[in-house]
């Protein structure tokens, strides 16, 4: 999911149109310790909106990658330098997730891409679905689409492991319209993989708009991503892991 949180509808010419309030939570500042992997496909130090430039521009809003880095290096502050790699790409049916599709091509070039910088790719932050609650035939093959793309992806990062945090969708509220959401949640839930950390979203604050979450839900959403990731790989300040483990010296150049 491509963050949305903060973004509001604005009138600029006229027209109606969705923009980013600018708000950047404590949780989610920039850290000389978190980079991200731009659209440029070069290293900076990470800031709001994380996603902005790989699929949007003034509507990208707050996600929690910036709130899961902070809140690990909170956790340990021996931890190492984190690299994000966004690769969202808002409003995507689960069918777009598939070898030979731009979104998940680009998912692999990206990955593919950190990793010769000399990253080692700890895990996926997979946030799902919106688009197939709300109607076609996308439901229906969900969980076989869902268990495709994780064996997919595996395959072509050649990490038949790697650990893939996924959130259970929650449930959306008016004027959004998802009658598909119980069959989308039952899929997701379904899903028993290893390595398939299941993150239930249920309950979280929705905005407005009736299926994003709002800054203080990507918030705490980040901080569960965080908890999921360091309890899974029980990391701790004696460990030399982390997300990248070098960087050469004009990384930022």
């Amino acid at each position: 999911m491509a963050g949305r949180g903060g973004v509001i509808k604005k009138i600029v010419g006229g027209n109606v149109t969705k923009v980013w309030n600018g708000f950047v939570p404590e949780e989610c500042k920039p850290n000389h310790k978190i980079i991200r992997l731009n659209v440029a496909q070069k290293w900076e130090e990470a800031h709001e909106p994380l996603n902005y430039g790989i699929d949007c521009l003034t509507s990208c809003g707050l996600g929690p990658g910036m709130a899961f880095a902070n809140e690990i290096l909170k956790k340990d502050s021996n931890f190492g330098v984190i690299g994000l790699v966004p690769c969202a790409r808002g409003g995507t049916s689960l069918d777009k997730w598939r070898n030979g599709a731009h979104p998940y091509d680009e998912l692999v070039k990206r990955a593919n891409i950190a990793e010769k910088s000399g990253g080692i790719i700890r895990g996926l932050l997979w946030y799902h679905g919106e688009s197939d609650v709300k109607g076609g035939n996308g439901y229906k093959d969900y969980k076989i689409n869902l268990e495709k793309f994780i064996h997919d992806l595996r395959t072509d990062l050649n990490s038949s492991n790697l650990p893939i945090f996924q959130v259970i969708l929650p449930y959306p509220k008016k004027p959004f319209k998802g009658p598909y959401i119980e069959e989308v949640r039952a899929a997701q839930l379904a899903i028993n993989i290893s390595n398939v950390i299941k993150i239930d979203a249920k309950g979280l604050e929705i905005g407005s708009d009736g299926i994003h979450l709002t800054t203080p839900a990507q918030v705490q959403l980040g901080h569960m991503f965080a908890h999921s990731f360091l309890s899974l790989n029980n990391f701790t300040s004696s460990n030399t892991y982390n997300f990248f483990n070098f960087f050469p010296s004009n990384i930022f150049s």
